[in-house]
Formats: C-alpha cells, structure tokens, sequence
C-alpha cells in the first residue's frame, strides 16, 4: 500500500451518492472497515456470490472509495486484497437514497443479531438543546475505544434529526350541514307543512255554533 488511509471522506459526489445508494455496497464498506479482504473473503463473509461482490467492488472502487491493498500469489494466478480508503465517512445525510440505503443495510446487520439495541425517540427540543444533544452524541462515539483485532466487531448507529411539522388543523365548520339550503321541491313542502295545524291545536279550538 503506497498511500496512507484518510481520516475521513466526504461524500459529495454524484459517483459517491451513486455508490452509496444500495444497501450492499454499504455492508461491503463495512465489512472492509475490518481491513483488508479478498473477494473470496467478502463473499464468505457477506454470504454472496463472488460475482456479485466483484461488481459492487469495481463500482467503489470508480467512486475512489476502495483500492486494491495488495496481491499476493496463488496457485492459479493473484490474489487482490481491496480496503477503503478512508477510515470515517462523512456527508451523504442528505440524498434520500444514500439514507435510504443506509438504514436498509444496517436493518440486514440488525437481523443477524440476537439481542440488537434499537431505541427510537421522538422529543421537542430547543435549537440550543439540539446542538448539545449532537454534541454529545458525538463525543459519546468518538471516546469509545477499539479492543484487540479478535474481539467481535459492533457497528454503532446515532442520528439525530428535526422531524417534519403536522400541517394544521383546518377549522371546524359547526353545523354546516344544517345551513346548506334546500331542494326547491323540499323547502316548499316543509313550508307547507309548516302551516299546517297540528291536532293539538285543532282539539283546542271551539267548536262551530
């Protein structure tokens, strides 16, 4: 490896957003953030065909988000050995497929663990409050430490967003119904029977002389 990994890599992009928008190229990212790996290897590990990965590869790898490490020789020809180059990823939040994406892959990571933590929250805050929430959140993932390279590998999730406003209510139109005006044929019967007498009135008039 001739050149050093970058600390981060801002997706921005159109060969970025395109390389980030389908789920298992993002697993392949994550996978290759344990270090370098074969197409053998990752297809093992990710439980598909090698195909499969060899394309997904050659796309990152046009996006300039993987390289070949190193070869080594085989029996029947060279083996490539593919890393990211970079250790962070940073940007992408905004392009719906990329997060689209995003969460679909983690949901597959998700799946293959027993006792996943997935915690989903939804608070008023102020914009002060907000800032120091991110903060924190933050610094809460950058302080934790690596163990040895044989200990399991946990991926780790933190977002934190503004959710969209309910529109308004509209206004509530009390007894509308009743005001809407008649067919011509009904008001006139109603009118009609309107002046009517009713039996009660009838039995009280007086009767004729």
């Amino acid at each position: 490896m001739s050149d050093e990994i970058a600390e981060a890599l801002e997706a921005r992009t159109p060969a970025h957003f395109k390389a980030l928008a389908h789920p298992f190229r993002q697993r392949l990212l994550y996978a290759l953030g344990a270090g370098p790996a074969t197409i053998s290897q990752l297809a093992a590990g990710l439980g598909a065909a090698k195909g499969t990965v060899a394309h997904h590869l050659k796309v990152l790898t046009e996006a300039g988000m993987v390289r070949v490490a190193h070869t080594r020789q085989v029996r029947g020809g060279t083996e490539q050995y593919h890393e990211r180059t970079y250790r962070r990823l940073v940007g992408g939040a905004h392009d719906p497929a990329t997060t689209t994406a995003l969460l679909r892959a983690v949901g597959e990571e998700l799946a293959g663990d027993d006792d996943p933590l997935l915690h989903v929250r939804h608070l008023r805050l102020t914009p002060a409050q907000a800032r120091r929430l991110r903060s924190t959140l933050e610094d809460l993932v950058a302080a934790a430490e690596e163990a040895g390279p044989d200990e399991p590998r946990y991926g780790v999730l933190v977002g934190l967003y503004r959710q969209a406003a309910m529109p308004p209510a509209p206004p509530v139109r009390a007894a509308a119904e009743d005001r809407r005006p008649l067919p011509a044929g009904r008001r006139t019967a109603t009118a009609d029977r309107s002046r009517r007498p009713s039996p009660e009135n009838l039995a009280a008039r007086p009767a004729p002389h």
